[in-house]
């Protein structure tokens, strides 16, 4: 235990010294999201050299031939290299082009690119390999996201929910996992590093290990610098992104793009906010019920992604649960479709947009397309809850109770008991739900923080809180006027 401690000590460390190398980039007027992004052109050199793994670089654009350059021969070098690493003509790897994509630096001075190739080359590798180059970008997404400023938050995923959320999905080999909203890649390496912890692949044969790592993990993420994030952080995770196999591809699942996924036995997924720009439907043909809000459009493409037997579980925002005309008819959809077993009501403040409330729901594609839903269980890790953030994290330990109530069994098929009308753990059968117009809102606790007028949120957090549901409420008149055929104006 100690030796662990120690280990996530020194990983913490390293993190925290490329972290304020952010701090010789604010002259040049870069920002944290900036940052990360030309730190992982540089990571990705040094980390290559360190590991091994150079074969897809060519020589001149290694790091030892940057590192021995100086001054303003460096810095050219480096804006070539940037150009050269992205093209097919310059022999790198697919990986490789992919990763340097469209790259550019926002360094503007050579004294900065210097002082920053010459610290990264100071910090302590041997000790990072040993503890995993994986952890340690990881750390340093983590940091990003957590830097209000950076407004990574939107694509970072809080990682003990994640982790949460895998274990009680119990992945396993054989499994064809698949986040549709990929970001930095966070679900899909926590469920590796489950599978890997169950699973000694040590043992497997060359084709089960091939499996494995090239036919395993899907994702897409459609903002290019979230997706060459994504992309190295796989790589360092031994998860490689290659054509026609596995890893995280650069699309918008909500195009024919996202058609292109394969059938999962198993989706992880946090999809992004609000509505599509412009109040316009997505290009995807196949979805039952058009419309212009992202979640609902996911949540298809979720449900109608999984195999018979397959088992999501997926973070939305309250909206999805009571939104009337089209988003009760996916509800009843998805009812129908599936046996959506389990909902998780998440505390406030665990996103960036702080305001907006969420939930996990977990549910199983049916072998039928009828009926399948017959009870939801809700667990309500919301009401009377700290207010998380900096000074009160949330950790893997506020998850404990509701992973014991949920059972062994990755379907929500284990035994389960109500904890009583003061418990957070309730059952509702689905004729109950259905009385209710199909609203998923379920709640029966009284929130004494809310009602206290001492513990009302910010001015901003309110001011968010009701936007959500301004646009909520624009969705649903945008979809009325659909219907009677009027054309909608949008507004400027």
């Amino acid at each position: 235990m100690a030796a662990s401690m120690a280990s996530h000590s020194h990983t913490h460390d390293i993190v925290a010294k490329l972290w304020n190398l952010c701090n010789v980039l604010k002259d040049d007027g870069v920002t944290y999201h900036q940052y990360v992004s030309e730190l992982t052109y540089l990571l990705f050199l040094k980390m290559a050299k360190e590991t091994g793994t150079e074969a897809g670089i060519p020589e001149e654009w290694r790091w030892d031939a940057l590192e021995t350059l100086q001054g303003l021969k460096q810095m050219e070098h480096y804006k070539l290299l940037l150009l050269e690493l992205g093209s097919s003509a310059s022999g790198s790897s697919v990986l490789v082009q992919e990763i340097f994509a469209n790259a550019s630096s926002f360094i503007r001075k050579p004294v900065t690119l210097n002082k920053l190739v010459a610290e990264i080359d100071k910090l302590d590798w041997y000790s990072a390999r040993q503890e995993g180059l994986g952890d340690l970008y990881e750390g340093l997404l983590q940091k990003n996201a957590e830097e209000k400023k950076s407004g990574a938050g939107q694509y970072f995923t809080p990682r003990s929910l994640i982790d949460a959320m895998v274990a009680v999905m119990r992945p396993q080999l054989g499994d064809v996992i698949q986040d549709p909203a990929a970001g930095t890649g966070g679900f899909l390496i926590a469920a590796q590093r489950w599978i890997q912890a169950q699973q000694d692949l040590s043992l497997l044969d060359e084709q089960q290990q091939k499996q494995f790592y090239e036919r395993t993990f899907y994702g897409m993420e459609h903002v290019q610098d979230t997706h060459r994030l994504a992309l190295m952080n796989l790589m360092l995770h031994g998860l490689d992104s290659l054509p026609d196999q596995g890893g995280i591809r650069y699309g918008d699942t909500m195009s024919s793009n996202g058609e292109g996924l394969p059938k999962a036995s198993l989706i992880l997924t946090n999809p992004p906010f609000g509505t599509k720009k412009g109040g316009g439907l997505p290009s995807r043909t196949d979805f039952t019920f058009p419309t212009s809000n992202k979640q609902f459009c996911f949540l298809q493409h979720i449900y109608r992604a999984l195999v018979p037997g397959g088992r999501a579980a997926v973070v939305l925002p309250d909206n999805v649960l009571f939104e009337g005309n089209v988003g009760k008819q996916i509800r009843a959809d998805l009812m129908d479709k599936c046996n959506l077993h389990t909902i998780l009501r998440l505390p406030t403040g665990i996103f960036y947009a702080q305001g907006v409330k969420t939930n996990v729901l977990f549910f199983s594609r049916g072998i039928s397309d009828r009926g399948n839903t017959e009870a939801v269980w809700v667990y309500d890790l919301r009401a009377n809850m700290p207010a998380f953030g900096k000074r009160t994290p949330l950790t893997r330990e506020h998850f404990a109770e509701f992973e014991e109530a949920y059972g062994s069994d990755p379907l929500g098929l284990a035994v389960r008991t109500a904890t009583g009308p003061e418990g957070r753990w309730q059952c509702f059968g689905r004729e109950e739900i259905s009385a209710r117009g199909d609203s998923l809102d379920l709640a029966w606790l009284k929130d004494d923080s809310a009602e206290d007028g001492a513990d009302l949120p910010e001015p901003a957090v309110l001011a968010q809180e009701a936007m959500v549901e301004l646009e909520g409420a624009l969705v649903d008149l945008r979809a009325i006027l659909a219907e009677l055929g009027e054309e909608v104006e949008e507004l400027v």
